[in-house]
């Protein structure tokens, strides 16, 4: 992320890495810079004539404080454009301030998070579900990870929670052996996420060795 000064007056939008194997189309310059000029010349061009009532308006923000100054000239623009845009404007501004307001912003800590549940189900067997107590108490229990540290009493299912959100990973019931039902996390909720944030490294290939007979 970038510093705060500068995320905390700032719309944020949240991009996701792209995983192995996505393609993506390419900005090229003289391709697709008169597309975005044209459409930059069509608002001046209905913005100019309303400048005026635009720099009078005091809008009802739906945030507070240094969110509004931010999102007050998008809010602006929704209203003037009338239709559905003021309702989606509102929505998007309080959708993506309180996403950034309850943000952790360690994304160190997201990007290990990730990585040392990899290894807490491979160490497990690579089951296809691990319970959110036996993930926590394996987390806990590494010395060398910080999750013991991780708040008063060390991880627990809420923070947890809170570290997987920006992946869209959620606990859920899954049954296990025996029987029982109790909260957990599949593996395969993961695979993306570790697709695009911590691919495991490349196993190394070992070269043939053949012992020479004298």
């Amino acid at each position: 992320d970038l510093p705060d000064t500068i995320m905390d007056r700032s719309v944020v939008i949240r991009m996701r890495r792209r995983a192995p194997g996505e393609t993506v189309a390419a900005f090229r310059t003289g391709r697709d810079t008169p597309a975005l000029h044209a459409i930059r010349d069509r608002l001046t061009a209905w913005l100019h004539p309303l400048h005026t009532e635009a720099r009078d308006m005091e809008p009802v923000m739906p945030v507070e404080d240094r969110a509004a100054d931010t999102w007050e000239p998008l809010i602006v623009i929704a209203d003037l454009a009338g239709g559905e845009w003021p309702a989606l404007a509102r929505t998007a501004c309080r959708a993506m301030t309180a996403h950034e307001t309850g943000k952790d912003t360690d994304t160190g800590l997201r990007t290990r998070i990730l990585a040392d549940i990899r290894e807490v189900f491979a160490a497990e067997g690579d089951p296809p579900a691990l319970r959110t107590s036996r993930l926590i108490e394996q987390l806990n229990a590494d010395p060398e990870a910080p999750w013991a540290e991780h708040g008063p009493t060390g991880l627990n299912p809420r923070r947890l929670g809170l570290l997987l959100e920006d992946y869209g990973i959620r606990p859920g019931n899954h049954r296990f052996p025996g029987g029982t039902q109790a909260k957990g996390y599949a593996r395969t909720q993961f695979l993306d996420a570790w697709a695009r944030y911590c691919p495991a490294p490349a196993k190394r290939v070992e070269p043939d060795q053949t012992t020479a007979s004298a």
